[in-house]
């Protein structure tokens, strides 16, 4: 696929998942803004997807070296854990 071509569907894919996560919302539905550990799980798996397809596409970690490709990864994934923890404590 070409370089704009692969630009074009991560934004869409980045504008899907945020009006998913703006769907899921609890306030969205009912006008009430309540704790819902399950909604704030998975909106940090969608976050951490999100940040994934930004790091990777738009800071130009796709051609960088495998090293630095599981170092962005590592950091991502060690950042959404402290975050949920952090929630769930």
């Amino acid at each position: 696929m070409s370089g704009e071509r692969t630009v074009t569907w991560t934004w869409l894919a980045l504008m899907a998942i945020t009006i998913g996560s703006w769907w899921l919302a609890p306030a969205h539905a009912h006008g009430v803004a309540s704790a819902s550990v399950v909604v704030t799980c998975v909106v940090l798996a969608l976050a951490a997807v999100k940040a994934r397809l930004i790091i990777r596409q738009f800071m130009e970690v796709r051609a960088a070296p495998r090293w630095l490709k599981g170092a962005t990864d590592a950091w991502l994934g060690v950042l959404i854990t402290t975050v949920l923890v952090i929630y769930l404590v």
